[in-house]
C-alpha cells in the first residue's frame, strides 16, 4: 500500500518539529536540473553516466554511502557508509548543504547549497534517475522547506576557547591535537561554524556514528561553541 504522505522533522526556533510532506511539497525537478549544473563538473547522471572526479549519481536513492562499486571513495565517506549512512532525500540534502561539515575528510570540494529550495529541487531531479522514481514521492520524498540548518541563535554563540580547552580531553582521546588524521579525521583548525554544524548533526542523529552521537548528546550549545572556538585555533 502506498502512503499518502510522509512525516518529517524540522528545526524551528531550535525545537524539533514534525511536518507532513505531501505531493505538493516535492521539489521541482526541472529547477533542480538547472541547480545540478553546479555539480556537473564532477558528477554525471542519466543515460551513459560514468564516474568522473565524483561518482555517477544514477540510482543514488537508498544506496549506502560509498557504496558504488568501482569508485575510490574517501575514508570519511567509507566510514560513514560502514556506520549505516544511506542516501535518501534528507541525508542527500544535509550532505550537499555543507559536505565537509557533514563528512569531515570528504574529498568533495564544494562549498554547498545553502538555499533549502535549491537542495530540495536538485534532490527531486536526482530522484528521477532512481530505479523506481514513481514510487519515491511517498516512500522517500523530496520535500521543499525541510531545512535542517542550525538555528542562527546557536551559530551566533561566541564560544570560550579556554573553556573549550578544558572540555577537549574527551575529544583528544581519539582526535590528534597536532592535526594528524591517521585513522581518525582531524578536527583542528576547522571553521567554528562547520564544527558547530557537525556536532549538532551528531546530537540530532543526522550523522550516523553512535559514539559521536553519545558524546554530542551530552554537550549543551555553549559547550559545543566553546569546543568549536578552541579547535579553530588550539595553539
Amino acid at each position: 500500500m502506498r502512503l499518502p504522505h510522509q512525516l518529517f522533522f524540522v528545526i524551528v526556533g531550535g525545537v524539533l518539529t514534525p511536518v507532513i510532506a505531501t505531493a505538493e511539497d516535492l521539489g521541482d525537478a526541472e529547477a533542480g536540473k538547472v541547480v545540478f549544473e553546479k555539480c556537473s563538473s564532477c558528477h554525471q547522471v542519466g543515460k551513459g553516466a560514468e564516474n568522473k572526479i565524483g561518482p555517477h549519481l544514477n540510482g543514488v536513492f537508498g544506496r549506502k554511502a560509498a557504496g558504488l562499486e568501482g569508485f575510490n571513495y574517501s575514508k570519511s565517506l567509507t566510514r560513514a557508509g560502514n556506520s549505516g549512512l544511506e542516501w535518501h532525500a534528507d541525508t542527500l540534502s544535509d550532505y550537499v548543504e555543507n559536505p565537509r561539515a557533514f563528512a569531515s575528510g570528504t574529498r568533495m570540494n564544494f562549498a554547498g547549497l545553502k538555499n533549502p529550495e535549491d537542495r530540495a529541487n536538485v534532490v527531486a531531479y536526482l530522484r528521477g534517475f532512481s530505479d523506481n522514481p514513481s514510487d519515491i514521492p511517498e516512500a522517500d520524498p523530496t520535500a521543499k522547506g525541510t531545512d535542517h540548518s542550525i538555528d542562527p541563535e546557536i551559530l551566533a554563540i561566541q564560544g570560550d576557547p579556554e573553556y573549550g580547552a578544558y572540555l577537549s580531553n574527551e575529544c583528544t582521546t581519539c582526535h590528534q591535537i597536532e592535526g594528524g588524521d591517521e585513522g581518525i579525521p582531524s578536527i583542528v583548525y576547522w571553521p567554528a561554524e562547520d564544527f558547530v554544524v557537525a556536532l549538532h548533526a551528531y546530537k540530532e542523529k543526522k550523522r550516523p556514528h553512535p559514539v559521536m552521537q553519545m558524546i554530542a548528546g551530552r554537550l549543551n550549545n555553549d559547550e559545543i561553541a566553546a569546543l568549536a572556538a578552541y579547535f579553530n585555533n588550539p595553539e
